[in-house]
């Protein structure tokens, strides 16, 4: 599973994305279900925002949560105490689980950042019973991430760099409407249903928000830890003005719009 998301620290990934990923993780549950006894697979678990939100509302009976990179597992695995859950290195392209194994296999925010989404779906829906339910999670990056939106319409107006870069995140099939419905039908599943959820991407100032850009993780960190001194600081200088809109520098709630698709395996 080739990844475009830039993973490098795990602290570095609580501060920019794991926050808001706590949030989403309960509303996306309520729409991809889990029942007690289960055996679930989670696709992508990063630092374990939905991990260890199943482990606090589900009696499942076991759960294997994997990650492509080394250094989100480890962080995951250090805050584990669940007997019931593994978790473990994996490639979502290529799941190393017999057949009709698990009941639900689930993956939030995760399939915008793998090369290959069809192929992690079709994985999912392999590894899965007939019967069960394949969900995943993924951003509206092109119309409902009003952050995500602010940092590439102001880098790409300073870079020409950036819009090739704004392109990628914002652009992919896969996060458009109707871009997990396509894939989950595309692979077979039934009964296939997408909806928005909505959270709030809340900051205490602007450091709260540019701080963590400055960190070099995920594509946004990434791009800003490649600029040189004067580049960046143009960045932020550029950036906090979008930030506060001709107010004072203070709190901020931001929109975050993420799409959520289930589909059950057929056969049953």
């Amino acid at each position: 599973m080739p990844s475009m998301f830039n993973a490098r620290d795990a602290d570095s990934y609580e501060h920019m994305m794991g926050r808001w990923s706590r949030r989403l993780a309960p509303l996306f549950l309520e729409h991809a279900g889990a029942a007690a006894g289960e055996r679930l697979l989670e696709v992508g678990c990063g630092t374990g925002s939905l991990t260890f939100t199943l482990a606090r509302t589900v009696a499942f009976a076991e759960l294997t949560a994997i990650d492509y990179a080394d250094v989100y597992v480890a962080a995951a695995r250090a805050k584990n105490r669940d007997p019931r859950i593994r978790i473990e290195h994996g490639d979502a392209a290529v799941l190393r689980f017999p057949d009709a194994h698990f009941d639900r296999a689930l993956s939030l925010l995760v399939l915008h950042f793998v090369s290959e989404p069809a192929g992690a779906v079709a994985e999912m829906r392999r590894v899965t019973r007939p019967g069960g339910v394949v969900a995943a999670a993924v951003w509206d990056a092109g119309g409902g991430m009003t952050a995500l939106r602010m940092f590439w319409d102001t880098a790409a107006m300073l870079d020409a760099a950036a819009v090739d870069q704004r392109g990628r995140a914002m652009s992919k099939a896969v996060v458009a409407p109707g871009g997990l419905a396509r894939l989950f039908s595309a692979a077979g599943l039934a009964d296939v249903d997408e909806r928005s959820l909505l959270v709030r991407m809340e900051h205490a100032d602007f450091a709260d928000y540019w701080g963590p850009l400055l960190r070099g993780e995920g594509p946004m960190g990434s791009y800003v830890a490649g600029l040189g001194e004067t580049e960046r600081a143009r960045l932020e200088r550029h950036l906090r003005a979008a930030y506060l809109a001709g107010a004072p520098d203070g709190p901020r709630s931001f929109a975050a719009v993420a799409w959520s698709c289930r589909g059950v395996v057929p056969g049953s």
